[in-house]
């Protein structure tokens, strides 16, 4: 006689997936063809910029919790041109678990697709642990801004351990594969001289640009800590350090007048 193996604990937290489409409507414009959210990731559409469509995310209840997994899955068909944003700061949050919260963002851009990933900041509270993955994948003529901005903490408050990893390639070919962890539990050294020193926030700007085959952009100190990175793909990164948010997003701001052409 046999024993049957125990059953798995059951998932605790939530999934929940945000989809989004993007299609030339063949007027000159961008439609949506799919708009869908779940759980925490709603959905709303937004007037964008020329034949841009403009969607925002936002936060129906407090997430990503410890147990959760949330996912944004956009992609962008030729010639699509697709802005997203958030309306608010995402909080990493503890859970009453000890379990780790995932948020995963997938970008598919296709021949001729432009994407513009502008989030508000992502905040690393106490006591959260919080594994973000972004992938984005782009045809030869794509086009994409993305930004990130991550706050160690709120005011007063030491961060979670934070874990975020972005990955994009262009024309099946990698552009960037990097990986940032900071908080308690991340490898030794995340906050000394060679990592944040000290900093509470901590960003980059990454745009990929057909145009920069003919008219790479150099490489260049921004600011005390600032730089821009020109990268094989075409493409440039900005990383920037700050004392608080506010800071961190008026350099990435002011990189993205320079790059964003």
């Amino acid at each position: 006689m046999t024993t049957a193996p125990p059953a798995p604990p059951p998932a605790t937290g939530v999934r929940a997936t945000a989809r989004i489409h993007a299609v030339a409507d063949g007027r000159g414009g961008t439609a949506l063809p799919l708009l869908a959210g779940e759980g925490p990731l709603a959905l709303r559409r937004t007037r964008g910029r020329e034949a841009e469509a403009g969607v925002v995310l936002v936060g129906a209840m407090s997430a990503p919790l410890g147990g959760d997994h949330l996912t944004v899955r956009a992609t962008a068909g030729p010639g699509a041109r697709l802005a997203l944003a958030s309306a608010a700061a995402t909080l990493a949050l503890p859970g009453r678990a000890g379990e780790p919260a995932r948020y995963d963002v997938e970008l598919d851009l296709e021949d001729g697709a432009t994407v513009r990933w502008l989030p508000e900041p992502l905040v690393s509270v106490r006591g959260s642990d919080l594994r973000v993955r972004t992938r984005v994948r782009l045809a030869p003529s794509a086009r994409l801004l993305l930004r990130e901005e991550q706050v160690l903490g709120r005011h007063g408050e030491p961060p979670g351990l934070l874990r975020s990893r972005l990955s994009v390639t262009h024309g099946g070919r990698p552009v960037l594969d990097q990986e940032l962890a900071c908080g308690p539990g991340a490898p030794g050294g995340w906050d000394g001289p060679a990592g944040l020193a000290g900093h509470r926030a901590v960003g980059q700007l990454l745009v990929v640009d057909p145009a920069f085959v003919q008219d790479p952009p150099p490489a260049a100190v921004l600011g005390e800590y600032a730089v821009a990175t020109p990268l094989a793909g075409p493409a440039v990164l900005v990383t920037a350090l700050a004392a608080d948010a506010l800071r961190l997003r008026a350099v990435l701001d002011a990189a993205c007048r320079v790059y964003d052409r």
